[in-house]
């Protein structure tokens, strides 16, 4: 509201109470000046019953006109004339003399009441009035003396018309006055609101102004103007320290936050209340965020719950997540959603290449040149975020926009993306040291093969899934022949060597998805699962003898080393539906192949049970 609305409304107020105050005095003018008409109707009512009295006493009847016309020459009086009752024409037959003019003369003469209506135009205000002359007998006038009716019979009646637009003048005049006095009381409020009130109106609009501007981060004080009161002055003094001290602790907040959450903004148009606010709303996600990753079992948890918090706190629908071994040059797709990971083709056959796993930063779409050149869409764009896990073991986020305008949203937001990222590497960490902590109970110290502890633990889940999918499993139990024998003569390290050996052409000649097992000392376990044939499986055994057979190890003084297995084969679920029994069985056909001369694979049969008992 401004000064000048505010002199309006003020204005507009004092005009509505100038008006009512007007027509309630012209209500009370007229109400008075009908009483005051009819106190004068009775008045002049009484003069003429005194008068008729007096002239009927002294038989002076002949000169009552003159007597009325006399009295009807009182100002206001318009007209008088006199009413009389059927009693009096009746007594002194006078056959309707002076009979009722209208309905008022004879509501009046049956009732004996006063009745009156007033007739208002324009210019004028008649009030008709009819006053009754009741009989009655007292020791003034004793009306029964000469009229024989009863007692308060009404003999007849005075009419009159009184005229009382002198009242209304008055009541115009009224008018013209309180006008006046409106005129007056107007002008008087302009100077007054100008002089009085314009400094408390201009103090409210600053306050308002800089209420405002304080909702959107601006804090400024206010300069009291000339003309206030000593507590107006006060209080503006007091408010004025008081966004002094709000704008203080609002910037150290905002400050302190922003360098919380690495984040610094230099937008002076910013509103840092909004910003604060929404940095307090993203560490609180983000405490929550964090202490449920800290309760999560695996990281394949961790990371569907980070998909989650992309998916509907930040709105990426295109991602993927990647773990990246630079050490071991492997790559591992954990997480994906939508269509985004076009460089899947060059991360799987070199993943060391990966541009963010290698410099350990951010990559993102840049204008006029590529940033990554292993992206293969070029009206996407993309977003790459590095996160350590581990030692040379990278989680890459690769983020894909499909819009520029998505990407530059992407980014005012990677701030708080990277917060959740950040949170997420502690839990991913830990959880990565659970798996290697447990894959190394898992696994051989000497060949980095699993161990007899694993193939324990992990086929009381193979066999069940085995039968539910009817799916073949061939267990080939190997030894190395005359293992003994190169301890003995080389030593303990070529021993270790050639076992090492042993084990990469195990893991070199089978699928990925067979394991291979040092079960102990020379002895290995290779489950070839979901092998289709038993010939299949006996191939298999072959290549790898040909393959151990055939392959050179070198020892002391550039001398070669050639070696040799024996191999034994027990079919799962053909041979036993119980793998202790294949494992017992695929032992025993070991031992068939080492007793008939070695270097040989032998496919178990039961009258190799029977032999071995013998023996």
């Amino acid at each position: 509201m401004n000064n000048k609305n505010f002199v309006i409304q003020l204005i507009v107020m004092v005009i509505i109470i100038a008006v009512t105050i007007t027509i309630l005095s012209l209500y009370n003018l007229r109400t008075t000046g009908v009483k005051s008409a009819l106190h004068n109707a009775e008045s002049i009512s009484e003069v003429i019953k005194s008068g008729l009295t007096s002239h009927m006493v002294n038989n002076n009847m002949d000169q009552i006109d003159t007597f009325l016309q006399s009295v009807s020459n009182i100002k206001n009086v318009e007209k008088l004339w006199l009413v009389r009752s059927d009693l009096l024409n009746q007594q002194f037959n006078t056959n309707k003399k002076n009979a009722p003019r209208d309905d008022i003369d004879k509501e009046v003469l049956r009732t004996g009441q006063m009745r009156y209506e007033i007739d208002e135009s324009v210019t004028k205000t008649l009030v008709r009035v009819s006053i009754p002359y009741n009989a009655i007998a007292d020791k003034g006038i004793d009306c029964l003396r000469c009229h024989m009716v009863p007692h308060e019979a009404t003999l007849g009646a005075v009419s009159l018309v009184l005229d009382i637009s002198t009242i209304k003048e008055i009541g115009i005049e009224s008018i013209y006055i309180i006008s006046l006095l409106i005129l007056a009381s107007i002008i008087f409020i302009i100077l007054f609101s100008k002089r009085i009130l314009n400094p408390y109106i201009k103090l409210f609009e600053k306050f308002k102004t800089n209420m405002a501007q304080a909702t959107m981060g601006k804090f400024k004080k206010i300069a009291a103007p000339k003309g206030l009161s000593n507590d107006m002055l006060h209080i503006t003094e007091d408010y004025n320290n008081l966004i002094t001290t709000f704008k203080d602790t609002a910037g150290d907040i905002d400050k302190k936050l922003q360098g919380f959450v690495g984040h610094n903004i230099s937008n002076k148009n910013r509103n840092p209340l909004n910003e604060s606010k929404e940095i307090i709303n993203n560490l609180s996600n983000l405490y929550q965020f964090k202490k449920q990753v800290e309760h999560d079992d695996t990281k394949e948890e961790i990371y569907s719950r980070l998909a989650d918090v992309l998916k509907n706190k930040f709105k990426i629908t295109n991602f993927t997540f990647v773990e990246i071994d630079m050490l071991k040059h492997k790559m591992t797709k954990v997480q994906e959603s939508g269509e985004s990971f076009y460089c899947e083709k060059t991360m799987c056959e070199s993943p060391e290449l990966c541009r963010a796993a290698r410099t350990k930063n951010d990559v993102v779409s840049i204008d006029y040149h590529n940033s990554c050149p292993y992206f293969e869409k070029e009206d996407k764009f993309y977003y790459c975020f590095n996160i350590n896990i581990a030692k040379s073991l990278y989680l890459i986020v690769h983020c894909v926009c499909n819009t520029k305008t998505e990407l530059e949203e992407l980014k005012d937001q990677v701030i708080f993306i990277r917060s959740y990222l950040k949170e997420s590497a502690p839990a991913l960490e830990v959880k990565q040291l659970m798996n290697a902590l447990k894959e190394s109970a898992f696994r051989d110290g000497l060949t980095g093969l699993y161990n007899r502890k694993f193939l324990d633990e992990h086929t009381k889940k193979l066999i069940p899934q085995a039968r539910r999918e009817e799916m073949n499993i061939g267990v080939l139990m190997l030894d190395m022949d005359h293992f003994k024998a190169v301890n003995d003569e080389y030593g303990h390290d070529i021993g270790d060597k050639v076992l090492k050996e042993l084990a990469r052409i195990l893991e070199e000649t089978v699928r990925e998805s067979d394991l291979v097992i040092r079960y102990g000392g020379e002895e290995f376990i290779i489950l070839l699962v979901g092998v289709k044939t038993e010939e299949d499986a006996l191939a298999v055994a072959h290549k790898i003898g040909q393959n151990v057979r055939e392959n050179e190890i070198d020892v002391y003084a550039g001398s070669k080393l050639r070696k040799t297995v024996s191999l034994g084969l027990s079919m799962f679920p053909n041979d036993s539906t119980s793998i202790d029994a294949v494992l017992k069985n695929a032992d025993i056909a070991l031992y068939e192949a080492k007793n008939s001369g070695r270097d040989k694979v032998i496919r178990f049969n039961e009258e190799q049970v029977s032999s071995v008992d013998l023996f």
